[in-house]
């Protein structure tokens, strides 16, 4: 009896919670329709004529306003009783309260927009055709600024290349996978990193790429057509539900998709594509010999999955615009948290399982000081107080402030791997020091792609349930032997390292290709070791992406790995660890040491890498203190 009391009990706390959330929903609504003119379907047309699907919210004046503009490949059409059940009413109250119209698109091919659909929706006129439509809007004042998260924020910097003159400033957040390649790095919009593929985008894309199964609606049909139909029915199929971390270990890994019955046209393009590939550089990627011509505030994350590119983009703008007025207003924040969860931060953030402390920032105010500045003309004190950077530093937990990224204070120190040749696992003898080590004791270790090493936290995206991003005790994978670690010292005092992680790898191995990972840490007096951030490199790309150069046995190779970034407080009595081994799966794809594609290959083979330290051969990391 008492159960099923219980059960009764729970059942009417999770109605009552059901209604709360739909009258919570039903006053946004009601709020938006009493101050906005809602106008949904319009069908946006493009240079080839094909018609783009935009909802527009604005507000009921007759005074010419400036437009927040939202263009996105996912769903911002569900439907309940009628009425729009999604963020998208939020974000359109906010903006419709600011005296901004909030206008949001969807990419070609997607949803209810015409075409063919392809990452990052190019064609990249699309962008610059829908600020002319706009902007010749009888009740638009001539202005547009972008805003947007993730593949809402990744498509802004190449048409912000264009230089359309109703572009006037840009809000992008985790923006990641819209960059090509900027300087040394060269992700191609995170499918790679170091030349080893990042394999969030082979389960993203089963999750998003769906649009050749959908019903496809008449050409022509008018925009009351298109609402009735929206109504009842959101062309929006879902794929059945999958166990990526089962999924992903398919091999080859090129039938990853067809393996699980996805649809996977984009994704067998992609695959084979090497890291610089002509195709990278025709559609809607940015690359560093393009001119942004945007003011631009940027959103970034310690955890997310681009970090130290979407830095190098910020710095690449800054430093090597054309125009001083664009290189002046360049703006950047770096919050402690997941890809795209910067408002989610709390009194007490938890990234994995390491609290941050209180994470909160003052997001929607600094943006939309930042709007009424460019798209109003307001001379309003954004400048002055607003930092031209401001990160948080996890450990001291807070806050700073910056002029530039890395911080001026920064200086980089060189600590060096060193060991008596027995630097596998936690309990190994690797060491970090200050001095190069004279002689080269070596350390080997076995890395077999049947058996990588697990991905554990990370800065990580959009890969289900394969890896919970964020920041864990590294201390449970850190036993086996095929990681090799280094720690220093215990820390004297508490010292601060804020800006990029260089990190430099004298190797050799016994195969013809081969991986190395790498991962900063912090370790704590009773032992737990939170990873900070961490990188990759494939031996085959160490002269550069646009060759090819592989092994010769036991030959020592010198290897540059990408930079990572953070800002951590090392505590006293805290130490600096790394973490060096061939595999973070799946995080990254396995590399099977063949030397070939590795794509189309399911037979791996094991491979003996080792590690040099010596006065020759100084494997090192340079980590940037700050010296206050």
């Amino acid at each position: 009896m008492k159960n099923l009391h219980l059960r009764f009990v729970l059942i009417f706390i999770y109605v009552l919670s059901i209604n709360f959330n739909l009258d919570a929903q039903d006053k946004v609504l009601q709020e938006l329709e009493d101050l906005a003119i809602i106008e949904q379907k319009i069908m946006m047309p493009m240079r080839d004529g094909i018609r783009l699907a935009t909802d527009i919210y604005r507000p009921k004046t007759d005074k010419k306003v400036p437009i927040i503009f939202s263009r996105t490949p996912y769903n911002f059409n569900s439907w309940g009783d009628g009425k729009q059940k999604t963020r998208t009413a939020e974000r359109a109250l906010a903006a419709i309260k600011r005296g901004y119209a909030y206008v949001v698109q969807n990419e070609r091919g997607r949803y209810f927009s015409e075409g063919e659909w392809d990452i990052l929706g190019v064609p990249l006129t699309d962008g610059y055709d829908a600020f002319t439509w706009m902007s010749k809007q009888s009740w638009c004042n001539g202005k547009i600024g972008t805003l947007g998260c993730s593949s809402t924020a990744e498509w802004q910097m190449a048409v912000a290349a264009m230089d359309h003159p109703a572009h006037a400033a840009m809000v992008p957040q985790g923006y990641g996978a819209g960059i090509g390649r900027v300087g040394d790095i060269n992700e191609q919009g995170n499918w790679y990193r170091g030349g080893a593929e990042q394999m969030l985008f082979f389960s993203w894309l089963y999750g998003v790429e769906h649009d050749k199964f959908k019903p496809r609606i008449p050409a022509g049909a008018s925009q009351e057509d298109l609402i009735r139909i929206s109504r009842f029915y959101d062309l929006a199929p879902e794929n059945p539900p999958v166990d990526m971390s089962e999924a992903l270990q398919h091999l080859p890994i090129q039938d990853i998709l067809k393996n699980i019955n996805g649809k996977h046209e984009i994704f067998d393009k992609m695959i084979t594509r090497k890291p610089n590939d002509d195709a990278w550089y025709e559609g809607g990627l940015y690359h560093d010999d393009m001119e942004i011509g945007v003011p631009s505030f940027w959103f970034t994350s310690w955890y997310d999955v681009s970090i130290s590119p979407n830095l190098a983009l910020f710095n690449h703008v800054r430093n090597n615009s054309k125009k001083a007025n664009i290189k002046d207003n360049q703006y950047l924040v770096i919050a402690p948290t997941l890809h795209c969860r910067y408002t989610r931060a709390t009194e007490n953030t938890i990234v994995g399982e390491r609290s941050v402390g209180d994470a909160r920032l003052n997001y929607e105010d600094q943006i939309y000081a930042w709007f009424d500045l460019w798209l109003k003309e307001e001379q309003n004190d954004f400048k002055s107080n607003t930092p031209r950077v401001q990160y948080y530093t996890m450990g001291s937990n807070k806050w700073q402030q910056a002029e530039t990224w890395p911080p001026e204070m920064a200086k980089l120190e060189t600590y060096y791997l060193n060991s008596k040749g027995s630097a596998n696992s936690l309990f190994g003898d690797g060491i970090l020091q200050k001095t190069k080590p004279k002689t080269d004791q070596a350390d080997t270790f076995t890395y077999d792609p049947m058996n990588p090493v697990p991905s554990y936290g990370g800065n990580v995206c959009c890969t289900g349930n394969a890896i919970e991003g964020g920041s864990f005790d590294q201390q449970v994978i850190e036993s086996r032997n095929d990681i090799l670690v280094y720690t220093s010292e215990a820390l004297d005092e508490g010292v601060e390292i804020s800006g990029f992680i260089e990190s430099t790898l004298y190797v050799s191995s016994d195969a013809k290709d081969t991986d190395f990972t790498i991962k900063l840490i912090d370790v704590y007096p009773d032992g737990k070791a939170y990873n900070l951030d961490e990188t990759i490199h494939r031996a085959r790309y160490r002269e550069g992406y646009d060759k090819e150069v592989f092994m010769e046995k036991n030959k020592v190779y010198k290897v540059e790995l990408t930079p990572m970034a953070t800002s951590n407080y090392f505590e006293k009595g805290h130490r600096i660890r790394i973490e060096i081994s061939s595999s973070n799966f799946p995080r990254f794809a396995r590399n099977l040491n063949t030397g070939g594609n590795n794509y189309d290959e399911k037979d791996g083979v094991v491979a003996k890498n080792t590690i040099h330290h010596s006065a020759e051969h100084p494997s090192q990391i340079r980590l940037p203190f700050v010296v206050k």
